[in-house]
């Protein structure tokens, strides 16, 4: 049994230090994942304090099998789909597309503790051209891309939060990096694009 399904059984127990420590554990990544998706930091904030209080509300209908990480990211996806559908009813939201956030995000601080000056500039602007193209790209596409390269999912935690099959998965995490290997490749950066 993995340290997330005994966290998991330990808040079906009433134990609450268990939720907090699920709290530590995940609630930067949630942020990231909410915030590539949306590029609103308040947002991403309240999103994931409310993935955390459903799972906290649903632990009972968790099945410890060691499935943890994916099963929360469904509820954090789904959690994302209603709030997309919500605020694109909003005349106002639809006016504003979205804002431009100031803070580095977890890969970028780690980056800056390995890389030159330069590199790490050359990085950080690689990384603001990915997150500006990600929102041009098709949102199953940019939801995989983003459970599995920025939240560290397996492919098949991704086809699990995602509620398809892993075949799927792949092809639109291939999909996800052709179109974005080719919208770089527009902007005339060139090179081994990994992710």
């Amino acid at each position: 049994m993995n340290e997330d399904d005994q966290l998991m059984i330990r808040i079906q127990s009433g134990e609450l230090r268990a939720f907090d420590e699920l709290v530590e554990k995940y609630q930067g990544p949630l942020i990231g994942f909410f915030f590539r998706n949306t590029r609103d930091s308040q947002l991403s904030e309240d999103l994931s304090q409310e993935t955390l209080l459903r799972v906290y509300n649903q632990s009972w209908d968790y099945l410890p099998q060691g499935r943890f990480r994916g099963w929360m990211y469904r509820v954090a996806r789904n959690l994302l789909i209603d709030n997309i559908r919500r605020r694109s009813h909003d005349a106002l939201i639809k006016a504003y597309t979205g804002k431009k956030a100031d803070e580095d995000d977890s890969l970028n601080r780690l980056a800056s503790e390995v890389v030159s000056p330069e590199e790490k500039a050359n990085i950080k602007e690689l990384a603001l051209i990915v997150d500006e193209l990600l929102g041009t790209i098709p949102e199953d596409q940019r939801l995989t891309f983003t459970l599995h390269h920025y939240s560290e999912l397996t492919l098949n935690e991704v086809a699990d939060v995602m509620e398809t099959n892993l075949a799927t998965a792949k092809s639109r995490l291939r999909l996800a990096r052709e179109k974005l290997r080719e919208k770089l490749k527009l902007l005339g950066v060139t090179g081994p694009q990994r992710n």
